[in-house]
């Protein structure tokens, strides 16, 4: 484990990937705006979020264009253009971070089984980044807002699901606006990934 200041730490992977967790807005994260995306916790619509959660942020940050892009993704049936979780992938416009990955986390108390939800919406990221060559991913905590997942479960997913992909990124970060969810990340890392 590596702190490097700012809200920032990094922990080994593999000999070649790294898991960084730092605080801060995904909106403006990237790394080289060309192989790198960030994560949308999205709608089953894809129509973007209302109000000021990440997926409302991210559309407007992203600008108009996203939400076309969103737009001329198939139905899969009415209404639903990525099932809760599945992925898709969109550029990122005016983003920084050069694709977005849609993705749709379970509404925890509505969810008939939320762990496998929660573990298929990062694996199925995972999986989308890797097949578009995208070497540096951010997440957000997926679930965690407005559709009640529990910090500490949610955390112990995403880092376990992150680790079955240890050589596949140069980075995965967590990039966390909230410093309660920021702190159970860190210490979820820090018992997860011990060297």
């Amino acid at each position: 484990m590596l702190n490097g200041g700012g809200g920032v730490t990094r922990f080994p992977l593999s000999p070649s990937s790294a898991l960084v967790i730092k605080k801060g807005d995904i909106t403006q994260w990237f790394v080289n705006g060309s192989t790198d995306a960030i994560v949308d916790p999205a709608n089953e619509r894809m129509f973007g979020g209302g109000g000021w959660g990440t997926d409302g942020a991210i559309h407007r940050a992203a600008g108009p264009d996203l939400l076309q892009a969103c737009y001329n993704v198939p139905e899969v049936r009415p209404g639903v253009r990525c099932p809760t979780g599945e992925a898709r992938i969109t550029p990122g416009f005016r983003l920084p971070a050069s694709h977005v990955i849609h993705t749709v986390g379970p509404i925890y108390n509505a969810d008939s089984n939320p762990q496998a939800s929660l573990r298929n919406a990062y694996w199925n990221s995972l999986s989308v980044a890797k097949d578009n060559n995208i070497q540096y991913i951010a997440f957000p905590a997926i679930s965690c807002g407005s559709y009640g997942y529990p910090y500490e479960e949610a955390a112990t997913i995403a880092i376990s699901t992150v680790k079955e992909f240890a050589n596949d990124f140069k980075e995965v970060h967590f990039v966390l606006f909230v410093p309660d969810i920021f702190n159970v990340w860190l210490n979820k890392a820090s018992e997860l990934l011990k060297a």
